[in-house]
């Protein structure tokens, strides 16, 4: 029987996850997984509302929905933003409300995965051996995790992003579009590595890096 499930956040993120749980059910040899109850959102704009309302989904209302929801229902958060994406998630877990974990059918995830709830992995992402996810963590299209990595919580891997073996990305980093993380590098919680940097050295926390090398 389809577990219930609701996307927080309407924007162009939350309906990729929608895409995910589409391709979980179409793939599932004994019927659908989840049953999409809609999205929640507290401000979705105009057009976001329109386009969930295109995916035949309702827009349920703002995250405080989910106070009432079914008692068994999850909850997935379509959030891009690792910052954010943590406050929602301190909200919505006073709810007392279980966060799905969703890998797309056509991602890779190799042996000795050690994940944390509400794990996200988009379409063509690879994650190889020996890696440790924390809870929250997104890895978006097409996104590389080398062996015996730590990515901790929230940390988002953008489209294209490569991040070799033996790294350690600490709470909140966001890795954007193509860059790369070379081997054994740490990068400290909530910073952030620009679109297409190459990281060769170690990042400190809360910085904010761009170019090859990154700086």
């Amino acid at each position: 029987m389809p577990q219930d499930l609701v996307i927080v956040g309407c924007g162009g993120h939350g309906r990729e996850v929608f895409g995910i749980v589409r391709a979980i059910n179409e793939a599932a040899p004994a019927g659908p997984r989840w049953r999409v109850l809609g999205f929640v959102d507290d401000q979705p704009s105009e057009a976001n509302r329109k386009r969930v309302q295109r995916l035949d989904v309702p827009y349920l209302g703002p995250v405080e929905w989910l106070r009432g929801a079914p008692e068994d229902a999850c909850y997935a958060l379509g959030i891009g933003d690792p910052r954010v994406r943590r406050a929602v998630a301190r909200r919505v877990e006073a709810y007392r409300r279980p966060a799905a974990s969703l890998v797309h059918p056509a991602a890779t995830v190799g042996a000795d995965l050690v994940a944390g709830d509400g794990l996200v992995v988009f379409a063509g992402a690879r994650v190889t051996t020996n890696v440790t996810l924390g809870r929250h963590v997104h890895l978006n299209q097409n996104a590389t995790v080398g062996h015996d990595c730590v990515l901790a919580d929230y940390v988002s891997v953008n489209p294209l992003a490569a991040v070799s073996g033996e790294c350690h990305l600490e709470t909140g980093v966001l890795i954007g579009t193509t860059a790369a993380v070379l081997q054994g590098r740490r990068v400290g919680a909530d910073a952030i590595v620009g679109a297409g940097a190459c990281v060769v050295r170690d990042v400190p926390a809360g910085a904010v890096v761009k170019g090859v090398p990154a700086r």
